[in-house]
């Protein structure tokens, strides 16, 4: 993935009808894409609007504004990093439940009144579930080595996106996430570090973590610990993908349970989303990979190897791509009929517009495609059922959920509505509680 660039641009146009259009043209002309549009005043004469633009380079944002600027009475007023001044301080704080506004609240809160609530939990420690923050805290665990697609980058420079996370807990399911910074990658390092932090938490979600040790540290955690462990890149991808394959499948007509279908790129969330569609029960899965580790992999899950992107195209009915590679997908390579999701962001393996002009029956890119879709709901629904694991049936029951969510003509739902995070949670807990019992 490039290292793209956000920028708030603040325009002046005249208050008639088109001009805002030839300042949107004038961005996609010189390869920016916009996003938000907030006006911010509505004059006589003119009309100032902020907008959100993102494009490769510095270089390219200059040109932008210079297109802007060439325009007739158009003007770029301002150019504001607003994603840095959100990030400023820090995007989470711990704060108290409880205010202490007397002696007696100290009392109650803290000593002496605190030391009845430690006696109760050693005498029953499940009990510190529900006296106290653990079983609604997960440990957001990372080594900075495949920070989103920058790559090992190291924990500290990856701690903005920690906190996103912990932000989206929050925000969606009401949990605390608390983003624990590792140096070392040694997969047995990893294991005991976290075993020894565990007791405080009530789940692990392990972000950003790099293949191959990533697969080793999320299985060793998963049958050393009694608390629901989730390898997010590998998982929370896999869910919402699943989802978003499901409806497309219904959009374009296909029976999936008869679809063969073909995911290029076999990283951690390839192999994962290869695993979730065998658990789904697709009749055959294959995939193609350049690291020979991975086909080893996808053939030790019940998956089929292709041996080139050209095989698998040819092969296959529906085709998932998270390579990262721009372009890599050629319009000839499609064939009539096909489902194509090229999910690297911001730049696809192939663009919607060209798989469908080149026959696809349904084409898509990852922008919508957002992990926030699945873990939040995951891990409230495993919480909420003080589950010891987080297993596949709970992972389809999320992604079917999401599926149910999903409002017609679109692929997934809307990432910001909060009912998908209670549905997906709702489903979680059901099959938690039906697995437990």
């Amino acid at each position: 993935m490039s290292a793209n660039i956000m920028r708030n641009l603040i325009v002046e146009t005249p208050s008639k009808p088109g001009n805002f259009g030839k300042v949107a043209k004038a961005i996609g002309d010189q390869g920016g894409d916009i996003g938000d549009i907030t006006t911010l005043k509505i004059g006589t004469l003119s009309t100032i609007r902020d907008v959100t633009c993102t494009c490769e380079s510095l270089d390219q944002l200059e040109e932008i504004v210079k297109a802007i600027n060439a325009l007739d009475y158009i003007t770029v007023r301002a150019v504001s990093d607003d994603v840095m001044k959100a990030h400023e301080g820090g995007k989470i704080h711990m704060t108290s439940k409880i205010d202490v506004r007397s002696l007696s609240d100290l009392r109650r809160i803290y000593t002496p009144g605190v030391a009845s609530v430690c006696q109760e939990i050693q005498r029953s420690p499940e009990k510190a579930h529900y006296f106290t923050s653990i079983g609604n805290t997960v440990a957001i665990i990372t080594d900075g080595t495949a920070i989103l697609g920058l790559g090992n980058i190291g924990p500290v420079a990856g701690m903005p996106v920690m906190e996103g996370k912990a932000v989206l807990f929050d925000q969606f399911a009401k949990i605390s996430g608390v983003p624990i910074l590792l140096d070392t990658s040694d997969p047995d390092e990893v294991v005991e570090t976290v075993k020894h932090i565990a007791n405080g938490f009530g789940g692990i979600l392990l972000e950003d973590i790099g293949s191959p040790h990533c697969f080793e540290i999320e299985e060793r955690l998963k049958k050393e610990l009694q608390i629901p462990v989730m390898h997010d890149d590998q998982h929370g991808t896999a869910v919402v993908t699943l989802a978003a394959v499901l409806s497309a499948c219904r959009y374009a007509g296909v029976d999936i349970n008869q679809a063969v279908v073909g995911q290029i790129g076999l990283g951690a969330a390839g192999l994962a989303i290869c695993r979730m569609l065998i658990e789904y029960g697709v009749k055959e899965v294959c995939g193609s990979d350049l690291q020979e580790s991975s086909l080893i992999r996808l053939s030790n899950i019940g998956g089929t190897i292709m041996n080139s992107t050209e095989e698998l195209m040819e092969h296959c009915d529906i085709v998932i791509a998270t390579t990262g590679v721009k372009g890599l997908i050629k319009p000839e390579m499609v064939r009539e009929g096909q489902i194509i999701l090229a999910l690297s962001n911001p730049y696809p393996e192939i663009t919607p517009e060209e798989a469908l002009k080149a026959g696809a029956a349904y084409a898509a890119d990852g922008r919508l495609v957002n992990n926030v879709l699945g873990f939040p709901g995951i891990f409230r629904g495993a919480l909420n059922a003080n589950a010891k694991s987080i297993t596949y049936p709970m992972l389809l029951a999320a992604a079917n959920a999401i599926v149910d969510a999903t409002h017609n003509g679109d692929l997934v739902p809307h990432p910001l509505d909060p009912n998908v995070h209670k549905s997906v949670a709702k489903a979680v807990e059901r099959i938690a509680l039906k697995e437990m019992n």
